[in-house]
């Protein structure tokens, strides 16, 4: 049992007191992250290589039997985006429109030049245009001031499960070209999806250079949610459901690194603290991201209350998120911690340790004792317990004397007294002995050595890029919270009055 006390007086004993079972190793799952490689590959290979087996996935769409493709490209489809009966079409349309369109792309390769330079030119009045030229733009400009017709029973296949039909509200040409765009994304949408598991639920994410493979379901969108895979830009966080429309949005996204304050930076390591009142909608990005990873994240919604601080890593495309912890702006209970993730390419690299240093620093600098928020998730208590007993086997190891007081330990390196005391029972060098608590050297296990000697070896072994935070490259103040606001004038109580008015009668 934990000490009642804050503080215990500990001897130094180096036998061993008692055979004791060891604690089975929780052993943390892969990352699940591949990096995208821009390398070719060889056309010999590509030539070798047999079709991808037909998807046997089926399409959502009800009354749909998966017969068939918008484009015409293909016989089946599995995605709403590619369904004929969602876009009010048969399947036979689809492919004669292909067919007619393939038999035109040939024939109108002058039409396309004269297409292109209608877009180019400032206007079909110029003087430079030929006559064929001026044709081509008036012929485009009565096609576009005629409304398109309503094909015979357009109307008795209206349904709210089905694409609104645009016939007789657009021109003819316009509706045509938005079709043959259509039809278009809708294979490269299906493209991007064959291969992935036919399971409800996101399954994978792309993010910047690395394809990650998701551990729990998020609380997107349903529209997301339904897709086995998103993609999200790694500066923003937003999130998209085709990698047409991230390569869109990645050529304007003007953001290069979090919004907030740098507050943290060495070398090519940075962390931002983000007030997620001031930037809500990137935080709730970065929760409905961190939710993919954690079990136990529930809030994403509210975060006007919440301090985020995000570590990045920079390059010459900008700063890419690393991980993150949250805590709140004025914790009643003391936790530096509310939630905190290490996205899984970075993983078992050292930087959940930064994270959580750079959490104590922070408590240091503000001058108090901070725990993180219980319950903690599995891999979240193996890190902790990793990080508390290096800290406190490297406190005993410049210790030369013969009582310790966790009180004193506990204000010097800004841990809480119990998780002091947890992680001492957990190592097995913390026994209640005639009276007092004692701190073993040894663990109590026989295939246990002397835990401080064992430490510093493991010092010794570290590598060259062993990575630690600097305290002196911290540029931060402790947040403080506004003045409320001052108060309305209170109004006038109705009964008072009429109180003092009988009164004054």
């Amino acid at each position: 049992p934990a000490p009642k006390s804050s503080s215990c007086q500990a001897s130094w004993q180096c036998s061993c007191s008692g055979p004791k079972k060891p604690v089975p190793s929780k052993s943390t799952s892969a990352s699940g992250a591949r990096a995208k490689t821009g390398k070719p590959i060889p056309q010999d290979i590509i030539d070798n290589t047999p079709l991808p087996p037909i998807e046997s996935r089926k399409c959502p769409v009800e009354g749909c039997d998966s017969t068939g493709h918008l484009g015409g490209k293909y016989d089946k489809h599995f995605s709403v985006e590619s369904c004929p009966v969602f876009h009010n079409f048969t399947k036979d349309e689809c492919k004669e429109k292909r067919a007619q369109e393939i038999g035109e792309r040939e024939r109108n390769m002058e039409e396309a030049l004269k297409r292109q330079w209608f877009i180019s030119a400032a206007s079909h009045q110029d003087p430079n245009a030929s006559n064929e030229q001026r044709n081509y733009c008036n012929k485009v400009r009565d096609a576009r001031e005629k409304l398109s017709e309503i094909r015979p029973g357009e109307d008795e296949m209206a349904d709210r499960d089905r694409q609104p039909s645009l016939r007789g509200m657009t021109p003819e040409w316009d509706l045509q070209l938005f079709l043959e765009a259509q039809a278009s994304a809708s294979e490269k949408i299906e493209d991007d999806l064959r291969g992935l598991p036919d399971t409800k639920g996101i399954r994978y994410i792309e993010m910047g250079r690395y394809e990650m493979q998701a551990w729990y379901q998020s609380q997107y969108p349903d529209e997301y949610n339904r897709q086995p895979k998103i993609y999200i830009c790694e500066f923003c966080l937003k999130y998209m459901r085709a990698k047409t429309i991230l390569v869109r949005h990645a050529a304007k996204c003007v953001w290069k690194y979090p919004p907030g304050d740098e507050i943290y930076r060495k070398d090519k390591l940075s962390v931002w603290e983000v007030d997620g009142k001031k930037y809500k909608t990137y935080c709730q990005n970065l929760c409905l991201l961190a939710m993919l990873f954690l079990d136990h994240k529930t809030l994403y919604y509210d975060v006007e209350p919440f301090l985020f601080y995000i570590m990045t890593i920079a390059d010459g495309d900008g700063c890419h998120v690393i991980g993150y912890f949250s805590k709140e702006k004025n914790s009643f209970l003391n936790y530096n911690v509310s939630c905190i993730m290490t996205l899984p390419p970075y993983q078992r690299q050292g930087y959940g340790r930064l994270l959580i240093d750079f959490s104590y620093l922070l408590t240091k600098t503000e001058g108090k004792i901070g725990s993180p928020e219980k319950p903690l998730s599995d891999l979240g208590l193996i890190s902790y317990r990793s990080y508390w007993k290096d800290l406190l086997l490297s406190y005993l190891v410049t210790y030369n004397d013969k009582c310790v007081s966790i009180k004193d330990m506990s204000a010097e390196m800004a841990v809480n007294s119990y998780d002091i005391v947890s992680t001492f029972q957990a190592m097995g060098m913390m026994k209640y002995w005639k009276g007092k608590h004692i701190l073993l050297r040894k663990g109590v296990s026989v295939y246990e050595g002397d835990l401080l000697e064992e430490f510093m070896e493991r010092q010794k072994r570290r590598r060259a890029d062993y990575k630690e935070i600097d305290p002196k490259c911290l540029n931060w103040r402790p947040y403080i919270a506004p003045p409320p606001a001052e108060d309305a004038p209170e109004r006038p109580n109705k009964s008072a009055m009429a109180a003092n008015k009988k009164n004054s009668k």
